[in-house]
């Protein structure tokens, strides 16, 4: 893997972003003016199918690390899904992720929180180096991905699948719809991501002694479908699941485990509190 370049902190403005977080908050603060039962449950459907279905299993535990292995269209479907987080495509996501583990907690980790809670949180994404949104940049980080057509056009395409969204919740529930389906539940979903970059690399207790900071947070997992046994994960980075003490509760894994039952997840890797373990089977 290609050596990234050295962090420099706040040295730039990344306008994009910058504009674009600040039209979202504005929209989730406007959405608590609109509020509503049924959008709170269309909301939190979104957030799973985004966060957890896309993000956590799809992006991170699928795309980056293949803890497992399902049938091409699932995989495409689970990219899909999120995009709809509003995290960029998934060779941008992949390729950053892979950084982050190679060089965690340094200054070549492109959120490492030894500039600061908030740069680790989302101050790297409104005022760092834009070239994780490039596919043509990422792809050297990722090139299991980006040798797929797919994955290149979903990368640079990857707001397309969020913006029909926004105009289905438009068309069929006005702008309310737009404020919470939208706005609301991506700004959520964004900081509960970030927390996994921030709060678990200051925060918590750990299962393994690893040379990196990376931390088990409970209540960050609860927000993230199991991200935050963080330093689980990055003891076993391969393992599909995350949550490794009995009590260590991962809703990503409990979906994966149903998806191997059901024959349609094979080659799942898993890790335990006392040893690896890895399944191949076909």
């Amino acid at each position: 893997m290609h050596t990234p370049t050295k962090i420099q902190p706040y040295s730039m403005v990344n306008w994009v972003s910058f504009v674009a977080m600040i039209v979202f908050h504005a929209g989730a603060v406007v959405a608590l003016f609109q509020f509503s039962w049924a959008m709170v449950a269309w909301a939190a459907l979104f957030y799973w199918i985004a966060g957890g279905l896309g993000i956590c299993l799809g992006y991170h535990r699928l795309h980056t690390h293949r803890s497992f292995i399902v049938p091409k269209p699932l995989e495409y479907f689970f990219a899909i899904c999120g995009t709809l987080a509003l995290e960029g495509g998934p060779i941008s996501w992949v390729a950053t992720h892979r950084l982050h583990h190679q060089h965690s907690d340094t200054d070549y980790d492109p959120h490492t929180p030894r500039h600061g809670g908030f740069w680790a949180h989302m101050g790297w994404i409104v005022f760092g180096d834009s070239t994780h949104n490039d596919t043509r940049a990422m792809a050297r980080y990722a090139p299991d991905l980006a040798a797929d057509g797919f994955y290149r056009f979903l990368n640079t395409w990857h707001a397309l699948p969020l913006v029909a969204l926004g105009l289905a919740c438009y068309a069929l529930g006005g702008w309310q719809a737009v404020t919470w389906i939208i706005f609301l539940r991506v700004v959520v979903g964004l900081h509960a991501t970030w927390l996994v970059n921030s709060a678990t690399h200051m925060w918590g207790y750990k299962n393994f002694d690893i040379k990196d900071d990376s931390k088990n947070s409970w209540w960050v997992a609860l927000l993230t479908f199991g991200e935050g046994w963080h330093n689980n994960h990055h003891a076993h980075p391969t393992s599909a699941r995350h949550g490794m003490a009995w009590w260590e509760f991962d809703s990503t894994w409990l979906v994966i485990r149903g998806m191997e039952l059901l024959g349609i997840a094979k080659r799942v890797r898993t890790a335990s509190l006392d040893g690896y373990a890895r399944s191949e089977a076909a």
